[in-house]
């Protein structure tokens, strides 16, 4: 069940989140690498080629995630359950506050 989304930043295409296997995977796009305008999403995700791992949710994309009473509206539309971090992320952070989207890449 390895899930993706594209992740853009002010508007731009800058990487991918898949959860996998093992977790979940963080990678910037190398077009987006090669930009020289090009921003980190996050400190915590510095601009760098290779793969970003982490066993659980990044924080700084479960911060992106709504809470209290938008969370209950996300989970009561969708029926997701608040411990599947990905399916929220998939659904509630296309137009998210801040600069950075979340958007689902969905197999053909």
């Amino acid at each position: 069940m390895n899930r993706k989304g594209k992740v853009s930043f002010e508007d731009h295409y800058c990487g991918i989140i898949e959860e996998t296997d093992n977790g979940y995977q963080f990678s910037y796009s190398p077009d987006y690498l090669n930009d020289p305008l090009a921003k980190a999403i996050s400190k915590t995700l510095p601009l760098v080629k290779g793969v970003y791992n982490s066993n659980t949710m990044f924080p700084f994309f479960d911060g992106l995630i709504p809470e209290g009473w938008l969370l209950d509206i996300a989970q009561k539309h969708w029926k997701i359950d608040i411990r599947d971090r990905m399916g929220l992320l998939l659904v509630c952070c296309k137009d998210c506050i801040g600069a950075v989207s979340i958007e689902p890449i969905t197999k053909k």
